[in-house]
């Protein structure tokens, strides 16, 4: 593991997903799935690929983030990144100029992410694993140093982390064996974005329900009588057995938020995502008194580790959906896993976009094995979009992801794909940049 970093490279891709409505919710109406895309090159040909997502218009900000955040990679020995992550991922976040444009939030905060999961592709590579395999076999000691816990040890301390982790050490081998030989269950969204008309959204829950599928999640928020009548149909063409899921991304207030959950309550929605503001702690906590049993999901705008805990210690969060590409990377998300164990709550992360189904298979992969040891309401987000573009794209049996065996984070975009959507002229968008809507 000589060498060191000497270049880091970042690109604007776009995929133009807008033409088909893939994605579309009541908030964001035709997005066009972007990655602000990072290579880490190292001596000896080594590569690390990372990214962050956006939705299209503004990735070029998320670029000239991760610019400025990679010049602090350039000369970082590969063997200090494969012995102290944490230490690199501090390292880049260390520069105070750049720190006051969040702090740890907003475009700053994606650039970060893109830099330090390009980081762990690297060190996966390095070593010859894959992520989720490279922090399962890591020391509970080792795992609590990944962590900054400035802003964390009032609600959970290392020595109460280190503990924690240690009581899972003895099962680990066994839950590595079966997850090897299950994978680890997921739940899909592909048929229900709020675009797609009745006759669509019918096909495509009967085409899940006979793929194997147990939950599916629909986009709702935009008119109370059309959610209605989607979640009727929904319900009916999946039956009584399976869950089904409803996000508003974001749209409601609290009152019509709870007046949806209501409304929708006949269909039994066994989770209610993002029903307000991303960052409003106290409104999650009132939703969820009032619509309990039905549990509040959210996360996936959750900009960093310090955001979960107000969430989590709130009651706030009945599902913590932590994402990949929002908060700080790798090691910002083991402290999020972190705390939802501690607070028992369970993780379903964010995926869907741009190859975050790649990256945050790897989280749950390491919460079941090392962090949380549980599988139990767990589910992974699968939506079938854009994976042919990966070296190392998802496996999927039925409704589970099976644990990726090739080294790295399962970042890699294909260069073929990376040369064909590269914004604003690669081939694919070779004269539309201006118009771009």
């Amino acid at each position: 593991m000589d060498g060191a970093i000497v270049d880091v490279e970042v690109t604007d891709l776009r995929f133009p997903t807008s033409r088909a409505l893939d994605g579309s919710d009541a908030m964001n109406e035709a997005p066009d799935y972007s990655a602000a895309y990072v290579v880490l090159h190292a001596d000896g040909d080594l590569e690390g690929h990372g990214f962050t997502f956006t939705i299209g218009r503004g990735n070029e900000l998320a670029v000239a983030a991760a610019e400025a955040i990679g010049r602090r990679a350039r000369g970082w020995p590969v063997a200090e990144l494969v012995a102290d992550p944490g230490g690199f991922s501090r390292h880049l976040q260390a520069d105070s100029q750049l720190r006051w444009l969040g702090p740890a939030k907003g475009t700053i905060q994606l650039g970060l992410a893109a830099v330090v999961n390009a980081g762990w592709d690297l060190i996966g590579k390095a070593v010859g694993q894959p992520v989720w395999k490279v922090l399962a076999d890591m020391t509970p000691q080792q795992l609590v140093d990944l962590v900054d816990w400035r802003y964390l040890r009032d609600t959970l301390t290392p020595e109460a982390a280190l503990e924690m982790l240690e009581k899972q050490v003895p099962g680990r081998a066994e839950r590595e064996a079966r997850l090897r030989e299950e994978g680890y269950p997921a739940y899909t969204t592909s048929a229900g974005w709020l675009g797609y008309d009745d006759d669509k959204l019918a096909r495509l829950c009967r085409e899940a329900v006979d793929a194997g599928w147990d939950a599916v999640k629909l986009k709702v928020g935009g008119d109370l009588a059309d959610d209605v009548r989607r979640c009727a149909l929904a319900r009916e063409v999946i039956g009584p057995g399976r869950r089904l899921m409803i996000d508003a991304n974001q749209t409601l207030g609290t009152a019509d938020a709870v007046r949806w959950a209501e409304a929708l309550a006949p269909y039994e929605i066994w989770w209610f995502e993002e029903p307000t503001s991303p960052d409003d702690v106290l409104a999650h906590a009132a939703i969820a008194r009032a619509i309990a049993p039905t549990r509040v999901a959210t996360g996936e705008h959750a900009h960093n580790a310090v955001m979960f805990k107000q969430f989590l210690a709130a009651d706030a969060m009945g599902v913590c959906q932590l994402d990949a590409a929002r908060p700080g990377g790798v090691d910002e998300a083991v402290a999020v896993l972190l705390l939802a164990a501690a607070h028992d709550v369970p993780v379903c992360p964010h995926a869907g976009g741009v190859g975050l189904c790649e990256l945050v298979q790897h989280l749950s992969m390491v919460d079941y094995v090392a962090v949380s040891g549980s599988r139990e309401d767990r589910m992974i987000e699968y939506v079938d979009h854009l994976h042919e573009h990966f070296a190392d794209p998802v496996r999927m049996r039925g409704a589970s992801y099976l644990p990726p065996t090739r080294p790295g984070y399962s970042a890699e975009i294909l260069a073929a794909s990376r040369e064909a959507y590269r914004f604003p002229d690669g081939p694919v968008w070779a004269g539309r940049a201006g118009r771009v809507r």
